[in-house]
């Protein structure tokens, strides 16, 4: 490979790393937005814009990132720029809306709510109160859950549900088929048990699935967590163990969180914890991602009234240390429990106490640059109802997982449902030259539908790539355009996508069109050994160069570079190249090409050579010709 080929692969190489670089940062932002880490995923898409990449689309997902983080200035301050941004989508409208009203700009959030009105947008007409929280109007205004069938429900209670290594765990009432049924006073119901079965089960879920082990006992038990590692369990139970019921002082049996472990199957050693105690209740075990830190819900004293959220460390030798209540930001004066720690650290919880839709409703937090909990987030329906809801879990794909309410249409008293969270999904691909495969940069990017109606259109950035967001279930073309260049267009489908997929790619090849080819097609020209004089053979090639700048290319301005081989010395060499470039250039000049249009007629010698044919190498006459050479360089096209 000679030196000027070695360095347009690398240019190549440079290029194509510095695109997959910026496409890896993107999915790392959006993974981040996704789980409700807002902080860390404001940060990369603050990079993304500032390298120009992909810029429109991150500016959005910004805006919504300080949304999220409770910071109005911030939010307006981006959405500004976000509506007016071509084509982009009227829910923008009603979210800058919201972030001016935020900062109590009300004059200017009503012309924004107009437009968004007026292109079509609804708006219930209590969204824009001025003390509602903006924060919540705009999660609220698109659907970000979806539900999925749950096919082991019982018509008893089921709650508790979550996954782990292939299998779902849940807390059931549902005791039947044993011929002695212990019923709760309560309710008249079976009293709670720990259930596991496979994910995705259809079949019937009966007592035969009851977790093996000493976790059931006569009393309640559940809901439960377990370690990565799979080896140890958290459990709520009544305050029974060892056969030994204990009441409290007010004559009920609270609630306690007891560890087990895992052993030749079966789980045992049942440990009773030191943030139990026998006058209040302690339950709703949670881990955080490395099970460095439990959480748990409690209504022991010091608290802020009915039942907080609380968490304590664990340490490596398994004690409980530096016990906290997680702080009034989460806890009310009325009941929060059932917490749930994702993979990003994030808190969700139930709670009666905070702003909702009916009785207990579910709740996300978000934290600051801090690391602390600043605000939280009602989940909006259909997580959410006018009944309970709570037990909420989350996946580590951040995508799926499941909850439980006592809501209308349920088959029991309590059902667990999933859910699955419908990611942004996006089309996104690399323009490329069919002839060189070099990128190519601000090609026209239009998005029609199956209609053939335009819905968007966009410019490549530097490296050719380009991304759009689209719906789903949904069949597009795309085209892509350059003056230069044959449209290319791919059609594409976004229906029966698996939900975790969110980009499909329609790579686009453009064809240059005839005129450039014929400017691909410039040859080099050769000289014969030792001579400088052009050839007749070089002066046809000189000759479409004339044409080509006179007649298709008005304007082009080229470099002339001439090269030897590597016979003869090195200042020789210098010299007899310079000549072959003067000759080169004064055979243009005498076509009619003025001077202005050839920048530089330089000579290289023997520096460039074109293949291995150097000074002692034993080369063919036909590789030496390689190297007695003039080429010409297109510095600009018009």
């Amino acid at each position: 490979m000679n030196i000027k080929n070695y360095i347009l692969v690398c240019i190549i190489f440079t290029i194509s790393f510095s695109a997959f670089s910026q496409q890896g940062k993107q999915k790392r932002a959006d993974t981040l937005f996704n789980k409700f880490s807002f902080v860390k995923a404001s940060k990369v898409y603050r990079e993304l814009i500032q390298n120009n990449y992909n810029k429109d689309y991150a500016t959005r997902q910004l805006a919504d990132c300080y949304t999220y983080l409770r910071d109005p200035k911030n939010a307006s301050r981006y959405y500004k720029k976000v509506v007016q941004q071509k084509n982009v989508p009227i829910q923008y409208y009603y979210n800058y809306a919201q972030s001016l009203r935020g900062m109590k700009k009300y004059k200017e959030s009503q012309v924004w709510l107009k437009r968004y009105k007026d292109s079509g947008g609804v708006v219930n007409t209590n969204d824009f109160s001025k003390d509602v929280n903006f924060i919540t109007s705009v999660f609220g205004a698109k659907q970000q859950y979806f539900l999925d069938k749950v096919r082991f429900n019982s018509k008893y209670s089921d709650f508790g549900a979550f996954e782990h290594d292939g299998k779902v765990y849940f807390t059931s009432s549902r005791d039947e088929g044993v011929s002695i049924k212990r019923l709760y006073g309560w309710n008249e119901q079976p009293f709670l048990d720990v259930y596991v079965t496979d994910v995705g089960t259809r079949k019937n879920v009966d007592h035969t699935a009851k977790i093996k082990g000493d976790i059931n006992s006569i009393y309640h038990d559940g809901p439960v967590t377990i370690t990565k590692d799979g080896k140890t369990m958290y459990f709520s139970r009544n305050n029974f163990n060892k056969d030994l019921e204990t009441k409290g002082k007010k004559g009920l049996t609270n609630m306690k969180i007891y560890r087990a472990t895992l052993q030749n199957g079966l789980w045992t050693n049942i440990e009773d914890l030191p943030i139990n105690g026998d006058n209040f209740s302690t339950q709703h075990a949670a881990l955080n991602i490395d099970d460095s830190k439990l959480y748990f819900t409690s209504d022991r004293p010091g608290g802020f009234g009915g039942s907080d959220i609380y968490v304590v460390n664990i340490y490596p030798d398994g004690t409980l240390r530096d016990l906290k209540n997680v702080g009034n930001v989460v806890n009310t004066e009325n009941a929060e429990g059932f917490p749930f720690i994702n993979n990003e650290g994030v808190l969700f919880f139930s709670s009666d106490g905070h702003t909702g839709l009916g009785l207990l409703d579910i709740f996300g937090t978000i934290k600051g640059e801090n690391g602390n909990i600043e605000n939280v987030i009602n989940l909006g329906v259909p997580v959410n109802s006018s009944k309970d809801d709570f037990s909420f879990s989350m996946n580590p794909n951040g995508i799926t997982g499941y909850f439980a309410s006592n809501r209308a249409g349920g088959r029991g008293s309590d059902d667990i449902y999933a859910y699955h969270r419908v990611p942004i999904l996006h089309v996104e691909g690399v323009v490329t030259d069919a002839i060189n495969t070099n990128p190519v940069a601000n090609s026209v990017i239009t998005l029609f539908d199956e209609n053939n109606k335009q819905i968007a259109y966009m410019e490549t950035d530097e490296n050719g790539y380009y991304q759009i967001n689209i719906d789903r279930n949904k069949d597009y073309k795309i085209v892509g355009s350059q003056k230069k260049y044959i449209d290319d267009y791919r059609t594409f489908t976004s229906k029966n996508l698996q939900t975790e997929l969110t980009t499909i790619t329609a790579n686009l090849l453009l064809n240059p069109v005839q005129d450039v080819v014929k400017l691909a097609e410039l040859n080099t020209i050769y000289f014969d050994y030792d001579k400088h004089n052009i050839r007749e053979d070089a002066a046809l090639e000189l000759d479409k160069i004339v044409s080509l700048m006179q007649n298709d290319y008005p304007d082009m301005i080229i470099r002339i570079e001439s090269h030897t081989d590597s016979r003869g010395a090195l200042s020789y060499n210098d010299k007899l190249s310079i000549d072959r470039a003067n000759a080169t250039y004064d055979y243009l000049i005498s076509k009619g090409i003025t001077p202005a249009r050839i920048t530089e007629h330089e000579g290289f010698g023997e520096r460039r050579l074109t293949n291995g044919c150097e000074d002692g190498e034993n080369c063919e006459e036909e590789d030496h010709q390689l190297n007695r050479r003039t080429q010409f360089i297109v510095v600009k096209m018009e």
